[in-house]
This record gives structure tokens, C-alpha cells and sequence, in this order.
């Protein structure tokens, strides 16, 4: 991504960051029937992945995801697309605000570590984030996977972010709230679907 985003050092360490669209705020990411967050009284019906959430598929792709809704009777596409966008709106605000609590919920180890030390080389120079997920423009399944029992589905987002950067006196030293710049992230979200938990966690993160 590059140094416009200076605030955001997780380039290094876990790719890019984006996104705030305009809907509805979830508060846990998951596969049962409620999109993301928390699971719902009565669970959604088994339901294989459709031909518009699957356009654009690659053909091992299309397998993969079919395999994971087969072996998996907590997962739904539609739902799971849903949950990720607003996953990825909760984890990037959490590390803009340095909310580990929800950065721990969402994330798994590697990751979690990677962006705890992205927010403690920030704390350290003094600097604070300003940004604003503007809106995501696209979200496409990247890849997908079912290896024994951990299924794993990479998603590319695509979304406007403004970003800016204060220092320890507030004084802007880079990005503006007036010009909202391209993010491309390919987040990777995983799950034990022999596990009671229906919670998929952010397990990888790259550029798209």
C-alpha cells in the first residue's frame, strides 16, 4: 500500500488495511444464521453456495466452497459475505481506536500479535489515527479451501479509506479526511468447523 498511510505500519506486518460502509454495525463475526455476529436463537437452513455469489468463481474455488457448506451445516455464503464485510469494518476501526479487546475476538494469534505491535510502535512515537472507512466498493472471493477440518476463505476487499495521522502535539503529518484513497486487501477468515464455536477468525492478511 504505501507510505501516504504512514499510521498504518500493518503493510509490513499484516497488509493493507480498509473499508466503513454504511450498514449495519455487527458485533461478533460468524457462520450461523445471523451475518456475523452473534448466534442467532434459531439457526439458519443448510444452504449451498448460489450461482450469483459464486460469479466470477474459479472452478476450484466453486469445489472448495461447496465442500466447506457440505461439511459444514453452520455455513451460508450469502451470510458469511455479509459477516466478513463487516468484520473487516470492526477490525480495521479497532486498530485505527487500538481496541485490543476486539482485535482479540476477531483475530487469531499471529495476526492479533502483528497488529498489538503495530499499535505499540505508534503509541511509542506518539501518534494517533484519524481515518475513515468511506465505503467498500467490492467484496469477491478470492480462494477457498477445506484442509481436514479447518476451512479457510480468502476474500479481496476493495474500499475508499481516508486516513490521517497526527502526532503527539495533534499536528496533521499525513493523509487529509478530504481525499479518500484505494485500498486493495486480501483477508483471510478460518475456522474449525468441528468446533462448538461458530466464530471465523482473520487469520491472514496480504495486499490484493
Amino acid at each position: 500500500m504505501v507510505a501516504a498511510f504512514l499510521g498504518l505500519r500493518l503493510y509490513s506486518v499484516l497488509g493493507r488495511r480498509a473499508e466503513h460502509e454504511e450498514e449495519p454495525v455487527p458485533q461478533r463475526f460468524e457462520s450461523d444464521d445471523k451475518p456475523a455476529i452473534r448466534p442467532a436463537a434459531v439457526p439458519a437452513p443448510v444452504v449451498s453456495p448460489r450461482a450469483a455469489e459464486l460469479e466470477g468463481v474459479m472452478p476450484a474455488v466453486e469445489r472448495a466452497l461447496r465442500e466447506i457448506a457440505s461439511a459444514d451445516s453452520k455455513f451460508n455464503l450469502a451470510q458469511f459475505l455479509e459477516g466478513a464485510r463487516g468484520a473487516y469494518r470492526m477490525i480495521l476501526e479497532a486498530y485505527w481506536k487500538g481496541d485490543r479487546e476486539t482485535l482479540r475476538e476477531l483475530c487469531d494469534d499471529d495476526v492479533y500479535a502483528g497488529f498489538v505491535s503495530a499499535i505499540e510502535a505508534r503509541d511509542a512515537a506518539g501518534e494517533t489515527l484519524a481515518n475513515s472507512l468511506i465505503r467498500i466498493e467490492e467484496t469477491r472471493i478470492h480462494s477457498a479451501v477445506l484442509d481436514g477440518k479447518t476451512a479457510r476463505i480468502a476474500l479481496l476487499f476493495v474500499a475508499d479509506i481516508a486516513a490521517v495521522t497526527r502526532d503527539k502535539d495533534g499536528t496533521v503529518i499525513a493523509g487529509s479526511l478530504d481525499d479518500a484513497i484505494e485500498s486493495r486487501d486480501v483477508w483471510t477468515f478460518s475456522r474449525n468447523i468441528a468446533a462448538r464455536d461458530p466464530n471465523w477468525l482473520l487469520d491472514e492478511t496480504d495486499e490484493g
